[in-house]
């Protein structure tokens, strides 16, 4: 595999960009799941799906999708449209475990006034909160020639 170099914090914000077009329709699967367990509501005043459930199981759908993703190839669909590939700090492909971390950071950096993500602006090697804590980081992938 070719060596892979550091890549800028623009390109990591639009790869995010392309996954939300990916997360929605789950979310919105999700929450077809939900209404059809529990019912229709007749007022958005008192919805039938309390929301605890509905958060969860959209964090559970979220953190799925991602650690599925760099689990299998390091990469979601934004991060490969993008030439971005997730990487553990050795240069290897990272697991489950790993990935779950990393999904878990990504929560509390968000909970922080997203400050976690803004650290990439300021860390001297575009790293996040949650790329310092599940010990992994972002690369660009060289164009293919």
């Amino acid at each position: 595999m070719p060596q892979l170099t550091r890549l800028n914090a623009w390109r990591q914000l639009l790869a995010v960009a392309y996954d939300i077009f990916l997360i929605a329709p789950l979310l919105m699967a999700n929450a077809f799941v939900l209404v059809s367990l529990f019912g229709p509501t007749e007022s958005i005043a008192e919805p039938t799906v309390p929301d605890w459930i509905m958060q969860t199981t959209s964090l559970m759908v979220i953190m799925t999708f991602f650690t599925i993703f760099w689990h299998k190839s390091g990469q979601t669909l934004g991060m490969q449209a993008w030439r971005i590939k997730l990487v553990d700090n050795k240069g290897r492909s990272i697991g489950v475990k790993q990935a779950y971390l990393r999904c878990t950071a990504a929560c509390l950096s968000l909970l922080v006034f997203g400050l976690g993500y803004w650290w990439v602006f300021f860390h001297p090697q575009n790293r996040s909160w949650h790329d310092i804590i599940s010990k992994t980081h972002l690369e660009l992938v060289p164009k293919n020639t």
